[in-house]
């Protein structure tokens, strides 16, 4: 199996930080990233945006995070609409602006979908997550969310 290391890690965990550092000029703290060996993290994740990979890697990158994050970074923002439409578009940018970031690192071979967003159930992630997924968990405020690197470089035939 080919995974992904160390450094192409950073290169997700770099993505989030300055997203969240650009828009709210706030820095994100990084609790941990970690190899997921037994379960994906219990929180009330109930919105999750996802990137599917092909080409020079395959599977997907999924941002998953509670809707008052979402609704505080909107309101952040300056946004005066926070419906749930809305509140979805705004996670899906966030997938998107992760997984452009990869793209860069990664080289345009990797080939990048629209970003699939939707309302989750908090345990949703671990009934579609890979055992060779890496798991990102971050703060903002007082929210966490996770960035879900669920992706493998693909074989050479």
């Amino acid at each position: 199996m080919n995974d992904i290391n160390e450094e192409d890690i950073h290169v997700f965990i770099d993505a989030v930080s300055h997203f969240f550092f650009h828009v709210t000029k706030e820095k994100v703290e990084i609790k941990t990233a970690y190899l997921l060996e037994s379960d994906v993290p219990s929180a009330t994740f109930d919105m999750t945006s996802y990137i599917t990979l092909s080409g020079s890697f395959s599977g997907r990158i999924y941002f998953s995070t509670p809707r008052s994050m979402i609704n505080h970074l909107l309101l952040m923002m300056g946004e005066e609409v926070r419906n749930k439409e809305r509140l979805l578009d705004a996670v899906g940018e966030i997938a998107n602006t992760i997984s452009g970031n990869a793209r860069k690192h990664f080289g345009e071979t990797m080939e990048v979908s629209v970003p699939t967003s939707k309302e989750t159930k908090s345990d949703w992630l671990k009934t579609v997550v890979s055992p060779h997924a890496y798991i990102i968990l971050v703060k903002w405020k007082q929210y966490r969310a996770s960035v879900v690197v669920d992706i493998q470089r693909a074989t050479q035939q």
